[in-house]
């Protein structure tokens, strides 16, 4: 197997392919897109991506299984793996204390903020929290080689912003193996958006990172599978020995933000054991998760979203089997993200806004999370205190506690509560507002005080699709009760648009992008069937 050019200033093989880039900003990012880089990517594409498409192919069929009737369970091929003596390989120092670590999108100014915000970790956000314009995409490359050579800073008119002498430790998250990049082909075809956003970064900056203990960290999404994980395993393996670094150098923590991940926790632990430093419950994506895998059964309908709580039912169960399993492997269980922001002039909402964190960080150190995600500066005070106050450890991995063996009928146990018109209402509008700023270029969006991504206008839909798949009863301002018909959904949809037309005027609306938004949503909300993701349509029409 021929390994790919290394950095170097020789020329590149005629006989080799590079990927190919097509951009009319592609000079622009030259420093990014070099001769080499395009190498490396077309080497990971040409390793990896034929394997990926398998992948994605089985995850449909399990979906098929699971339409018709089987539950999501533990593999019994993999008991082995859950009923033997290992653990991952030790932590490096950087990443032993990740009390609170605060995320967002790779745009320089919000990256900047939150490397200086007190957090311990930073999580620089290539997907749900970014809108996958090859600009957004290409910068954030741009910030990420600009950090790891010390030159993050950004002037504007009015100010100046620099790193400050500490700083949080930087962890990437790479757009999830379902979306490709359009804008960067080989043999013609589109590559992983993932091995895109690994691959840049990787190469440009991994050695660097290396030398000053600094990396390369990453946060690996929306997987659903071993057999996912194990391929980023190989993909780092390979990678490591491309660019000469230690096995084991690179290190990763793994979202469970898929119900089906979160019934193969341990196999995805093992399967990158040299190179995983830890779960974290993606909470939000995970509740999308659960109505798209059971979607066909109506006993898993789920109430508004605002009911859909991590203190109990399918949520409570999953959170505590991840700490369960993670400690058990002495790997580091963190927690979920709390989406609240800052209320402007308004102290008393602001208090109760800081309050909800407050008592949502408390469950996660209480029953043993060593770790959390807050969405704003801010928070991250709150949530310290929080977790200073009940783990005043770097983590609590080794701490012993007595608790209930999570059954996997715990892990499905839906929520029971409401479902109202204003819950519907909310998922309408909430949903399209954030798809419109999607498709004008912004991924991390403030919505009626929450911080919202990608996974907000993913749950909105859902909920639609499932409560008028399912013929749910919803609760109506006037105190009655009424079937979430076809018909009824239009006239809320339709009352729900034109209250947003009447609040940004007619120009606003349309520049906004708001009918496209509107479109998209209600296509995706009230179809026959539930289109696996939004973003893969979002993103055909992201650029037009």
């Amino acid at each position: 197997m021929n390994a790919p050019a290394k950095n170097t200033d020789q020329p590149i093989p005629r006989h080799r392919v590079l990927a190919k880039v097509n951009a009319a900003a592609a000079e622009t990012y030259s420093d990014i897109l070099t001769p080499d880089a395009l190498l490396f990517l077309a080497d990971l594409e040409r390793r990896f991506g034929p394997q990926r498409k398998i992948l994605l192919q089985n995850r449909q069929l399990q979906q098929e299984r699971y339409d018709d009737g089987e539950m999501p369970t533990q593999p019994l091929e993999t008991k082995h793996m859950r009923n033997s003596a290992w653990e991952v390989a030790p932590c490096p120092p950087a990443l032993q204390d990740r009390r609170v670590e605060i995320t967002g999108p790779v745009d320089r100014k919000m990256m900047i903020n939150a490397l200086n915000s007190g957090a311990k970790m930073f999580m620089a956000d290539f997907e749900d929290a970014s809108s996958p314009t090859f600009d957004n995409m290409m910068s954030g490359q741009m910030n990420m080689r600009d950090y790891a050579r010390g030159n993050l800073s950004l002037k504007t008119d009015k100010k100046s912003y620099t790193l400050g002498e500490e700083t949080a430790t930087m962890l990437v998250r790479p757009r999830g193996w379902h979306l490709e990049e359009k804008h960067i082909t080989v043999d013609g075809k589109p590559m992983s958006a993932s091995l895109c956003d690994f691959g840049l970064h990787f190469f440009h900056n991994g050695k660097l990172l290396a030398e000053q203990e600094k990396g390369p960290f990453y946060y690996l999404p929306k997987m659903e599978s071993y057999q996912e994980a194990r391929l980023w395993n190989d993909v780092f393996n390979f990678s490591q020995a491309v660019l000469d670094i230690p096995n084991g150098t690179i290190k990763a923590t793994v979202l469970i933000e898929t119900l089906p991940a979160a019934f193969q926790m341990e196999e995805i632990l093992y399967v990158l054991r040299n190179h995983i430093t830890g779960l974290n419950c993606g909470r939000w994506d995970y509740i999308f998760s659960y109505i798209k895998t059971l979607r066909n059964h109506s006993q898993f309908v789920l109430p508004d979203r605002a009911q859909v709580g991590m203190d109990r039912a399918f949520l409570s169960a999953y959170a505590t089997r991840l700490v369960e399993v993670c400690h058990k492997r002495r790997a580091h269980a963190m927690g979920g993200m709390a989406a609240q922001i800052p209320v402007k002039n308004n102290p008393e909402a602001n208090e109760a806004a800081f309050e909800k964190v407050r008592k949502d960080k408390k469950h996660e150190a209480s029953i043993g999370h060593d770790g959390t995600w807050v969405a704003h500066p801010d928070l991250v005070p709150v949530a310290m205190d929080i977790f200073d106050d009940i783990m005043p450890g770097k983590h609590q991995i080794h701490k012993k506690r007595q608790s209930a063996r999570v059954t996997d009928e715990a892990m499905i146990a839906p929520h029971t509560g409401k479902i109202t018109e204003a819950g519907v209402r909310t998922n309408i509008e909430v949903g399209i507002r954030y798809i419109a700023a999607w498709l004008c270029g912004r991924g991390a969006v403030p919505i009626h005080n929450l911080m919202e991504d990608a996974a907000t206008a993913e749950i909105s839909r859902a909920q639609i699709w499932q409560w008028l798949h399912h013929g749910a009863s919803v609760e109506m301002e006037g105190g009655f009760r009424e079937t979430l018909s076809k018909r009824l959904y239009d006239r809320l949809f339709a009352e729900e648009v034109s209250g947003l037309q009447s609040e940004l005027g007619e120009t606003d609306f349309d520049k906004g992008r708001f009918p496209e938004a509107a479109e998209l949503f209600n296509a995706t909300a009230s179809g026959d069937d539930l289109p696996e993701f939004l973003t893969i349509p979002a993103y055909e029409i992201l650029e037009k």
